[in-house]
């Protein structure tokens, strides 16, 4: 048997560095110094006592909640993962002497993030460093929407009837372990006769760069195109908007006319009334430029394995999506960064 080595250890985190590609990248060229500023505001406040061990170093803990949703990990899996890879204790400059964070820590740094709604000035801090760094958004902007499944709910049919009309059967609050399993944001919707339970991500993506430069989170029941008004970047370079048939209708039209923007929705055809000719070949030249959207959402899922909720509650949805959205951003900073773009 091979006797290990001085610098066995050291020589096989190099040959790991060697592989573990993006994670390298977005260490070489991300300054994380420069998410400090804002998520020190969650260390201000006070500690009730100087007991127990100190809290974990803010970066470090801002960087693990990327690594696990570049791989939508379970708070569990993350500890695990943590422990047991190289490339991810590298990314995270870790050395085999250090303390790890537990799945409770965890837990709780991303809950102290959602309290202190940071999600959202730490994604427009990113967008700006993509800015100043000459990704700027170009080429039109793409307007979509995918769903994020979340845990099903097992009610009978009057406990959804009390949900939807926003009055959650009151029986649950005598049963407050039962209560806090409940998820009364989420929605069902169908798709291509699939039904599905959770949340919508609704995105605007640049079709330059197809960076995430706006989104927003909905039940899973709302209609794509009722988000749309509110994902619009007027600072896009051009004033093409783009996006598939469950955008189109007159509403949506003249208020893009009234913005001073320019329809590139697809056409919709109607039973008695299809498409014309005409119609379908306009339709198929805004896909090409509309469908790389669906890029963007390929990468997340694939990369995870699905998108799927390991939360209960809009709030925190929107904290597990965004967070999502914001690593996918920095993925693709490192990736273009890598190929000189």
């Amino acid at each position: 048997m091979h006797q290990h080595g001085l610098f066995d250890i050291q020589m096989r985190h190099e040959k790991i560095k060697q592989y573990a590609t993006m994670l390298n990248q977005l260490n070489s060229i991300i300054d994380w110094e420069e998410f400090r500023s804002t998520l020190e505001i969650i260390r201000n406040k006070e500690r009730k006592s100087n007991a127990g061990r100190k809290p974990f170093e803010v970066i470090l803990m801002f960087k693990i909640l990327i690594l696990q949703s570049l791989y939508n990990l379970s708070d569990e899996q993350m500890e695990f993962q943590i422990t047991d890879r190289f490339s991810f204790m590298a990314f995270l400059e870790l050395q085999l002497n250090d303390d790890i964070p537990d799945e409770k820590t965890i837990w709780l740094f991303r809950d102290e993030l959602t309290k202190a709604e940071l999600i959202d000035p730490l994604f427009e801090q990113f967008d700006a460093i993509l800015t100043t760094n000459g990704f700027t958004a170009k080429k039109g902007q793409i307007i979509d929407a995918t769903i994020v499944s979340a845990p099903r709910q097992r009610n009978n049919h009057d406990e959804n009837k009390q949900i939807k009309e926003g009055n959650p059967p009151e029986e649950w609050e005598s049963k407050p372990n039962k209560k806090c399993q409940k998820d009364v944001d989420a929605r069902w919707t169908k798709k291509r006769n699939v039904n599905y339970f959770g949340y919508k991500n609704h995105v605007n993506v640049d079709a330059k760069h197809k960076f995430i430069r706006q989104y927003e989170v909905t039940s899973a029941s709302v209609h794509d195109s009722q988000v749309l008004e509110g994902l619009l970047n007027k600072s896009n370079s051009s004033k093409k908007v783009y996006a598939d048939s469950a955008y189109s209708g007159a509403k949506i039209s003249n208020f893009l006319k009234e913005q001073g923007l320019q329809n590139q929705i697809n056409k919709k055809g109607y039973r008695n009334r299809p498409l014309t000719l005409k119609q379908q070949a306009s339709n198929q030249t805004k896909s090409k430029t509309r469908c790389r959207v669906e890029h963007v959402f390929g990468v997340q899922s694939q990369r995870a394995g699905g998108l799927f909720l390991r939360c209960i509650g809009i709030v925190r949805a929107k904290t597990k999506i965004g967070l999502q959205n914001l690593s996918y951003n920095m993925s693709r900073y490192a990736m273009l960064k890598g190929n000189g773009s």
